[in-house]
């Protein structure tokens, strides 16, 4: 019985989180629109392709009322860089993205929301529809889209590490995936090789704790996993600085590598770095994936 009130106020927690989320996820949007990228905002686009009939999903301000006027139906009009396209995200809910090393530092799963939130408020602006990997929450257009997907990041994941989802993956399309991607490489080689082979043209952000870039620990130490399913002691954390940042080295090689081999592109991220310049980086990124 007492499982129930516990549930409730951990649902509770997260749905508080919802709103200061998505007004920051909005703030970074309107950023990135105001700047040297907002010529491609939605209706704004260089070249016309068609009108079409307005769909559910569909935001007001997508609406071309001139020529809706002209008749009883309500039309949008498209750009010829707007054709729909569908886009995919996993973002790693893992217990691994909720390491943060000092306490002025926001957790890496934190920093990953926002990111994944403010692309998809670009994206959805496009008129493009946006959804999560697997079967859950399939690509969609509309502001409605966009709390979905707000209150399904919210869940937190049973694992250590997370693993990449490929399933239900349209043919074609593009995918988002963003993960301190710390666990099984072979997972993350499966996933990436299984949207390859639909023909899905994606982006990996790794994001990743300062802390875990630099290795800036000393004497005695225990490192442990985040549900301590991994932990091993040591008297002299220095002696494996060198090695721990050769590993890391080729860890981000190896992703590197991946996605160029995949057709994929591939970032890392460190969340004492501004946001605003991550995002830059994915709307970009994005962009060029179409």
């Amino acid at each position: 019985m007492s499982a129930h009130p516990q549930l409730r106020r951990r649902a509770e927690a997260a749905a508080s989180r919802l709103p200061p989320l998505l007004a920051r996820a909005e703030h970074m949007a309107n950023t990135v629109l105001l700047g040297d990228h907002g010529r491609r905002r939605a209706g704004l686009g260089d070249d016309f392709w068609q009108y079409r009939p307005v769909q559910p999903g569909d935001g007001y301000r997508m609406i071309d009322w001139r020529r809706s006027a002209k008749s009883d139906a309500q039309f949008v009009r498209q750009k010829e860089w707007q054709i729909a396209q569908s886009v995919t995200l996993w973002v790693d809910n893992a217990a691994s993205m909720e390491y943060s090393s000092h306490k002025d530092l926001l957790a890496k799963s934190d920093r990953a929301r926002l990111l994944a939130m403010a692309v998809s408020i670009l994206l959805v602006r496009a008129g493009e529809r946006v959804g999560l990997t697997g079967y859950d929450l399939p690509p969609k257009r509309g502001d409605g889209q966009i709390w979905r997907l707000a209150q399904a990041l919210m869940n937190d994941g049973s694992d250590d590490y997370g693993a990449p989802e490929a399933r239900a993956m349209i043919p074609k399309s593009r995918a988002l995936y963003i993960s301190d991607f710390l666990g099984d490489f072979e997972q993350i080689e499966f996933a990436l090789a299984k949207a390859a082979d639909r023909g899905v043209s994606g982006v990996m952000l790794q994001i990743l704790d300062p802390a875990e870039e630099e290795f800036p620990f000393h004497g005695r130490a225990v490192f442990e996993s985040m549900k301590a399913q991994v932990n091993h002691e040591t008297r002299k954390a220095n002696d494996l600085k060198e090695r721990y940042i050769e590993r890391m080295r080729e860890r981000k090689l190896a992703l590197r590598n991946l996605a160029r081999a995949t057709g994929w592109q591939y970032e890392c991220h460190l969340t004492n770095a501004p946001v605003q310049q991550a995002l830059l980086w994915l709307y970009r990124a994005m962009e060029r994936g179409r």
